[in-house]
């Protein structure tokens, strides 16, 4: 995924009701920025912090500017961090698109924001002649707590454990189910769960791999020009 237009440096002053933050440009104007992110972002939120921002050619926008990265050193120096969460959809498209993601490869036909379960959306459904439908949901990461652990999730999540409940039910009717991390942290080595933030969530996972759901976890390569998938990392649980 390609930025659109190039990124804007500002400083970060302070990110407020989850999707607005306070920056101030390079030239010293002072500006509010949209934040794409209902999470905590913990540990992204350091006042003083270099961030990047778009600007979408958007003439009806009420906020001219989009927060997408944030610098942040997680014990190993500084390295940039996606915080966009619109945009993990889209990179794991391009890659499976792309023949990136072998675990998900070979499937004709990719349809987006199927209705399933229990009044529920999943991201994608990959479909092939001859082969079960396979359900796919992907989950942003971009929390680290100890160098090269990223962890899901930041916040108390109930949606997220229902979508475990709902592709389990999908592998139980002979389908396949596969939870895709994409993880907007380059140098992350693999993904926990932070069961001490949200311990529901916990015993939902567990609960949906007894059940057959695959689990897949895809680190970034992150520059201000683009984010795209890098390499396929363990998850640890």
């Amino acid at each position: 995924m390609r930025f659109p237009s190039p990124l804007v440096p500002a400083t970060l002053v302070r990110r407020y009701k989850r999707f607005l933050a306070d920056v101030v440009l390079a030239d010293g104007t002072a500006t509010t920025a949209h934040v794409a992110n209902p999470g905590s972002m913990l540990g992204l939120t350091e006042p003083g912090s270099r961030v990047w921002l778009s600007k979408p050619e958007n003439p009806h926008r009420k906020l001219a500017f989009s927060w997408e990265l944030v610098e942040v050193d997680f014990g190993r120096g500084s390295e940039l961090v996606g915080v966009n969460t619109g945009h993990p959809n889209r990179i794991v498209a391009e890659a499976i698109a792309a023949g990136h993601v072998r675990e998900l490869a070979g499937y004709a036909r990719l349809r987006r924001e199927v209705r399933y379960g229990k009044a529920s959306r999943v991201d994608f459904v990959l479909e092939d002649e001859g082969r079960p439908p396979c359900y796919v949901e992907v989950k942003n990461v971009h929390m680290m707590r100890a160098p090269g652990r990223a962890e899901f999730p930041d916040c108390v999540t109930v949606r997220a454990a229902k979508h475990m409940a709902d592709l389990s039910a999908e592998v139980g009717r002979g389908a396949r189910a596969v939870l895709v991390f994409l993880v907007q942290i380059g140098s992350a080595e693999g993904v926990g769960l932070a069961r001490d933030i949200d311990p529901g969530y916990g015993v939902a996972f567990d609960r949906a791999r007894l059940a057959g759901v695959e689990t897949l976890a895809l680190a970034c390569r992150l520059s201000t020009e683009g984010i795209e998938v890098g390499k396929a990392i363990p998850v640890i649980g």
